[in-house]
């Protein structure tokens, strides 16, 4: 009811209680909630400069300021809410039926959320860290309430739902150490002489700048293959970000020693068996004696 200038809101908790809602009362909550959404813009990214300067890993400053946000947020509804007079009876109805709304529907949201600060505060996957889900492999750029979002290589944005990353399986390339291995598998031909293919190899590898001294690569010749003996160089580089090139740089040293030193790099070999109910004739040409001869 309306008594004077002011506003009263009547609860009727076993007596009848009148709490006024003045217009002062309501610029201060005004005050309030525009002071809250400026300080959840202002404060985080002020905290992210001062840990900036401060070596502070990226993923860490993102952890800090979205909880900073989080809080202000929070500190803020309630202030507002306290300004205006509402008191926790006034919303037990609210609470019941977001109760029954969580048990229809809104469960996954609530377990989104409550992801998404587990991870925050656990840090099983930070911002900045390469990460595969499923068959998408990427850079993890964004941790929000619901999702996580993953940069992929092609640059495409895949959104992942947080419950996911603490569920289900997950491969982080770069959670404790950025250094990664790689395998090269390369078959070379049938009487080669492996002492020298390995030996290739092992330079190649020795040679490479990206590729670390400890752990120190290692080369094995691994198995006989169906057309090839099978030669593996395993090989540790710093970050995954030189993944591509050193796989490249390596792939090509390996393949100029081999075609310098006279070594054949396998190919697929079949055999074709001919059925027929009479001999076969069969004729064996060299093209370039066909070749016209030149005008």
């Amino acid at each position: 009811m309306i008594t004077g200038d002011s506003v009263r809101l009547v609860t009727v908790d076993g007596e009848i209680t009148q709490i006024p809602v003045t217009l002062a009362s309501i610029l201060l909550a005004l005050i309030y909630g525009l002071g809250t959404g400026v300080l959840a813009r202002r404060l985080p990214a002020l905290a992210e400069i001062v840990l900036l300067r401060a070596g502070v890993s990226s993923g860490t400053r993102y952890t800090a300021t979205t909880l900073i946000r989080y809080g202000i947020v929070a500190i803020g509804v309630g202030l507002v809410l306290n300004t205006l007079g509402a008191r926790w009876n006034q919303f037990q109805w609210l609470v019941a039926a977001l109760g029954v709304g969580i048990g229809f529907g809104l469960q996954e949201i609530v377990a989104n959320f409550i992801s998404g600060l587990i991870m925050l505060f656990e840090r099983p996957v930070r911002v900045g860290d390469t990460v595969t889900v499923g068959e998408i492999s990427g850079t993890v750029t964004r941790i929000q309430i619901r999702a996580t979002t993953i940069r992929g290589w092609d640059n495409k944005e895949l959104l992942v739902p947080n419950r996911e990353f603490i569920t289900g399986r997950l491969l982080n390339w770069t959670l404790s150490d950025r250094v990664i291995r790689l395998t090269l598998v390369v078959g070379v031909a049938y009487g080669t002489d492996m002492d020298l293919a390995l030996r290739l190899v092992r330079e190649a590898a020795d040679e490479e700048e990206r590729v670390l001294d400890d752990p120190a690569p290692l080369v094995s010749f691994d198995s006989f293959g169906d057309s090839a003996l099978m030669i593996n160089l395993r090989a540790f580089i710093s970050s995954i970000d030189y993944r591509i090139a050193v796989n490249t740089s390596l792939h090509k040293a390996i393949n100029s020693r081999f075609a310098e030193a006279g070594i054949v790099i396998a190919f697929p070999q079949r055999h074709l068996h001919l059925e027929a109910p009479s001999p076969l004739r069969i004729r064996v040409e060299d093209d370039r004696a066909l070749a016209s001869p030149e005008v």
